[in-house]
């Protein structure tokens, strides 16, 4: 058997969310910035995304970070999110599990008690502080980009739930937050599939009804997530973003939380310094704080940091072959919802 060809993958969870973490193997991606990098994954060759987002060598509760030699002088790494439908700018789980699987493997050197570790994405410079000890990332804070309100209280026709209203705000992509009591659901684990249906039943929806384009990044031009929230009685938000075909969101969502921020912001229920805890379906926590204040375009710009601890938790080689019949893969609907064929 040849196994010349290989990508190499540490694999790493955030609050239960998987993001693997390619470290070696992957061809070279053009572009000369890491958006173009990730307009080209999305536009000109998804090949590669393919191979190790979708069946069988990936299942559907799962993403894949691509590390890649950043392009900013002032950045220690590059990564590009690939997930089922398509690479994204930016997430916050995941980059939290880059960041670990980058210092518990030595590639970026280790200081105890605080590494920071810069990362070149798509959505822009981020700056990741992690608290280290004994060769463990016991927590990483991660300065996301500037993050705003698009369109608050948005009214929004619906043939299933009438007309609810929405917020749109940008967290690093693009998010409709909905709360979830309009559709007479909670955010609970025996819940996760009607609300996965729901959140992509209302995407599908908003893309004939509310238009978004990034002011700075080309390309970044669609509603990626729905993020349904709660208030739970302690003050924390309770989370649940879904992503297509039909999943839910097992961490707190980092981007998520960041676009929640921004509403908030955007309302004055938060000011710089304020913080907020943010709960997913399964009980795990990031912590979101307001650090500053900016523009974007014109807009009014929040500064987020989002804390949350990745585990990596092993490690495994994917094997290219030229006969292999899947090398494109498969999503099959008894695993991956109703509503797999929105992948293509």
């Amino acid at each position: 058997m040849n196994w010349n060809r290989t990508l190499e993958l540490l694999q790493v969870h955030c609050q239960g969310e998987i993001g693997k973490v390619i470290v070696s193997g992957a061809p070279e991606i053009p572009g000369a910035t890491m958006l173009e990098k990730m307009n080209h994954i999305n536009t000109v060759d998804d090949s590669l995304r393919r191979f190790v987002t979708f069946e069988p060598r990936a299942n559907v509760a799962m993403s894949v970070n691509l590390l890649v030699a950043p392009i900013r002088s002032d950045a220690d790494a590059g990564f590009i999110v690939l997930q089922a439908d398509r690479a994204h700018p930016m997430s916050g789980s995941n980059c939290i599990c880059v960041v670990t699987a980058l210092l518990e493997s030595g590639r970026v050197p280790m200081s105890e008690p605080e590494t920071v570790v810069r990362l070149d994405t798509p959505a822009g410079l981020i700056v990741a502080r992690a608290v280290c000890r004994d060769g463990q990332c016991l927590s990483v804070s991660l300065d996301n980009v500037p993050s705003f309100a698009e369109a608050l209280d948005r009214e929004v026709e619906t043939p299933k739930w009438g007309r609810i209203k929405i917020d749109v705000a940008f967290g690093g992509v693009y998010y409709a937050l909905v709360d979830v009591d309009q559709l007479g659901l909670d955010i609970a684990p025996a819940n996760a599939r009607l609300l996965a249906e729901a959140g992509i039943e209302l995407k599908s929806l908003l893309a004939g009804q509310v238009s978004v384009a990034h002011p700075v990044l080309i390309g970044v031009d669609e509603i990626a997530y729905v993020m349904f929230r709660g208030q739970e009685a302690d003050g924390a938000v309770r989370t649940c973003t879904t992503l297509q075909p039909g999943r839910v969101d097992r961490s707190p969502c980092g981007t998520g939380s960041s676009a929640n921020l921004a509403v908030l912001y955007a309302r004055g229920e938060v000011s710089v310094g304020d913080r907020r805890t943010s709960r997913s379906i399964i009980g795990g926590e990031f912590l979101a704080e307001a650090i500053g204040e900016t523009e974007v375009g014109g807009r009014r710009a929040v500064l987020p940091r989002i804390t949350g601890r990745a585990y990596v938790y092993g490690r495994e080689q994917l094997r290219l072959s030229d006969d292999d019949p899947f090398t494109a893969g498969f999503a099959l609907s008894d695993t991956w919802g109703p509503q797999v064929g929105l992948l293509g």
